[in-house]
Order: C-alpha cells, then sequence, then structure tokens
C-alpha cells in the first residue's frame, strides 16, 4: 500500500469526483462546469443558422457525433448518431477529420480520444457533461477495492470487467488486471470470456464488475444462469465493501454499487401500470435497469436493440420503453404508426447528457472557425494504453462489440 492510499484510508473512503451544478472545477482533470468563453443566449433567435453556418465553414474538418440520448436540437446538426462506443469507433472511421466533437458525455469523450490519432482533437462542448454512473466508481476507490479483495485472498482469482460507461482511469485499472471492457450488448460474452480465464462459470472464479451493479446482475443471472445469490454489491463508502470473507469467498459475482440515475428509475409498479392502463402493450427496457423490472419486461436490450424492436414492430403494436426520455420521445415521433410511451410518468431525461445544447454546440464550432479548439479532452498516454487495452481484448471477443 502507498503512503497515499494508506492516508485516504485512514481518512475515509475515496471521494466520488462530483462537482455541483452550476458552480465549480475539478483541478486534477479537465472536468468542471464553468464555461471557459462566452455562451450564446439560449433564446438567441439565430442559434440554429450560426450552427449551421459554423458547420458549413468547417467543412470535413469536423466531424459531430450525437449520442441517442441528445436533444433533438443537438442531433439536428450530428454527422452521425449512436451509441457510446459505436461513436467513438466512428470518430476513430474519420483520420482524416481533425476536429471530432462529441455530443455526448465526459467517458465517451475519452473513449473517442484512446481510439483517433493524436492529431485529432475530440471536444466536449460543455465539460459539465459527465455521468453519473461512471462517476460512482473512481479510481482512488476501484484500487482501494482490488487492494482489499487482494488482503482477502480472492483477487488472485478474480478478473475485472468493466462496463463501456466508465472513466479512462478505470479501463485502465482493467487493463492493467487483465480484464476486458463489455458494452450493454456484448456483456455475457464478456462475462463468459472472463470467467474462463478463471475456471469457467461452473467454476469458483470470480468477476469484478464495474460501475453499474445492474447490467452485471442481470447479466449473470438472465444470461450465464448464476443466481442472486451468486453476487454481492461491493460498497465503496463501506470497510471492505460491507462484505465478509466468507461472503467474498462464497460470490462469483462481485457488483460495484454503482446504476444508472435514469435507469434506475423504472420501477416495478410502473410495468404494472403500463400493463393495466394500455391493452395489449409489450414493455421493453435497458438492461441498466433494476433486476425485477427486467424480469417484468417483454424484451430487455442495448440503446440500438430497443431502436431496431420498434423499427421493426408492427403499425398498431403499443410499446412502453424504459430508457431515455429524449429517445423515447424521438422513437414516437419516427413511428407514429405504432403507439409509443415512456414507461414513467415522471420526468427522466438524462441531466448531464442535457448539458449538451445548442448554445454549447454553436460556441464550440465558432470557436473551431476562428482556430482556437475548446475543451479538448485528452486522456494520458500510460492510461489510454493500458485502457486501449481491455479495449482491444473486447475487440477480439467474437459476436457484435461495436454497439452498446
Amino acid at each position: 500500500m502507498t503512503t497515499d492510499t494508506a492516508t485516504a484510508r485512514a481518512a475515509g473512503p475515496a471521494p466520488l469526483p462530483l462537482l455541483v451544478l452550476g458552480s465549480g472545477t475539478d483541478l486534477h482533470t479537465e472536468r468542471g462546469v464553468e464555461c471557459p468563453g462566452e455562451l450564446p443566449a439560449p433564446s438567441a433567435p439565430d442559434l440554429v443558422e450560426r450552427a449551421r453556418a459554423a458547420k458549413a465553414a468547417l467543412g470535413d474538418r469536423v466531424f459531430v457525433l450525437g449520442h441517442h440520448y441528445q436533444r433533438d436540437e443537438v442531433i439536428e446538426f450530428a454527422d452521425v448518431t449512436g451509441d457510446s462506443f459505436k461513436l467513438a469507433r466512428d470518430a476513430a472511421a474519420r483520420p482524416d477529420a481533425p476536429y471530432i466533437v462529441f455530443c455526448g458525455v465526459h467517458f465517451m469523450a475519452e473513449s473517442a480520444d484512446i481510439l483517433t490519432s493524436d492529431e485529432q482533437a475530440v471536444i466536449l462542448p460543455d465539460l459539465a457533461a459527465g455521468c453519473s454512473m461512471a462517476d460512482m466508481a473512481a479510481i482512488a476507490q476501484v484500487e482501494d477495492c482490488w487492494e482489499q479483495l487482494a488482503a482477502a485472498g480472492v483477487a488472485r482469482q478474480t478478473i475485472p470487467v468493466t462496463y463501456m460507461n466508465s472513466s479512462a482511469a478505470i479501463k485502465a485499472f482493467t487493463g492493467r488486471h487483465g480484464g476486458t471492457i463489455c458494452t450493454s450488448s456484448n456483456a455475457a460474452t464478456a462475462l463468459d470470456w472472463a470467467f474462463e480465464q478463471v475456471g469457467g462459470v461452473d467454476g469458483t472464479g470470480k468477476v469484478l464488475f464495474l460501475p453499474d451493479q445492474h447490467l452485471g446482475r442481470n447479466t449473470a443471472v438472465r444470461e450465464l444462469g448464476l443466481t442472486l445469490d451468486d453476487c454481492v454489491v461491493w460498497d465503496p463508502h463501506r470497510p471492505n465493501g460491507g462484505l465478509t470473507a466468507e461472503q467474498l469467498e462464497a460470490a462469483r459475482m462481485i457488483l460495484w454499487r454503482g446504476h444508472c440515475s435514469v435507469h434506475g428509475r423504472f420501477s416495478v409498479d410502473a410495468v404494472e401500470a403500463a400493463r393495466r392502463d394500455i391493452p395489449g402493450v409489450k414493455v421493453i427496457v435497458h438492461p441498466e435497469c433494476r433486476y425485477e423490472v427486467v424480469e417484468l419486461a417483454d424484451e430487455v436490450g442495448s440503446t440500438e436493440k430497443i431502436i431496431q424492436t420498434i423499427a421493426a414492430a408492427p403499425a398498431g403494436s403499443s410499446w412502453v420503453v424504459g430508457t431515455e426520455l429524449n429517445l423515447v420521445r424521438r422513437l414516437a415521433r419516427q413511428f407514429p404508426e405504432q403507439h409509443i410511451a415512456f414507461l414513467e410518468k415522471n420526468v427522466c431525461y438524462c441531466s448531464t447528457m442535457n448539458r449538451i445544447d445548442l448554445p454549447h454546440l454553436v460556441w464550440a464550432l465558432e470557436s473551431l472557425v476562428e482556430g482556437r479548439v475548446v475543451n479538448p479532452i485528452r486522456v494520458d498516454p500510460t492510461v489510454a494504453a493500458e485502457a486501449r487495452a481491455a479495449l482491444d481484448r473486447m475487440l477480439a471477443l467474437p459476436g457484435k462489440t461495436h454497439k452498446d
């Protein structure tokens, strides 16, 4: 244990890297909420025209990526849309574009920077566009967890598997310890590979799954045949994760105590209300939802699968969708011949994803026109190399690896 680690542990659990929206900055990273420039007013009537003009002036020098959860006002200017890893690979496939404007969140821009060349600049229009799930696993906490797993004698039979929705530092940790990254569409393949490294699914080896407990649990139990009793949750705010040595020894899945602030809101009550109120309704949810919600759904899948399922559904069919509200509303407009509704009655946008708005996009594009690169996302080369090792292991897995 290093002196810094010992001091941190003595002082209590490692803090989460969360910032209060509206003020503050993290001096150790580019993360922050203070915009280093003059933003156009959100009410400015010429924002759309300014975005079009700036994008036209930049031409092929800029490539704009738009995540499915982005606002429509931003998606309008995206050259491609998709989920996080697909977009990062799309960026890597455009080596001639010196500027990659990533309309998504911080960890996504990090992945794009890892996969693109050093000559390309990845730009995040608002540095406060983070991910609450990714922020639930700070690198100091994860390193502390691994030391405690080693002290308990289980680290040597444990392989880390990290969800794409994680910081570059956590991906690098995974790469250093021989693990792999996964998306929500290939999580079962990644977990099966990880267990094979420590004796197989039917053996006694373990997976440390970061940072979303729900995706890990749903995949292990529903697709690999493990049981809920095989899963334990590591709480980084409690000594030894809140687990006994016996619990760790018996566990097969050590799930990090993290979750998506959007998908974690969907409830059994909401599913039951939809079935009661909408005759013949089909329920489709993301695997980041709680286990009991996923169990009640008719379909479960990644954002891409949700889109494909709705697109292929017959006219007149009724669906309630358990994922981010911007996407659900877009699907309802794209497929008016179907009846598409949001699973929860309460509004449930991804608040950090929504920080990328038209004023920030206009500011980023106009700054590039003026020759200024604002909000560049640069991953430390050593961290990038270790994270790339984990990503390469994922890319070597059989089956689909290009979609979340």
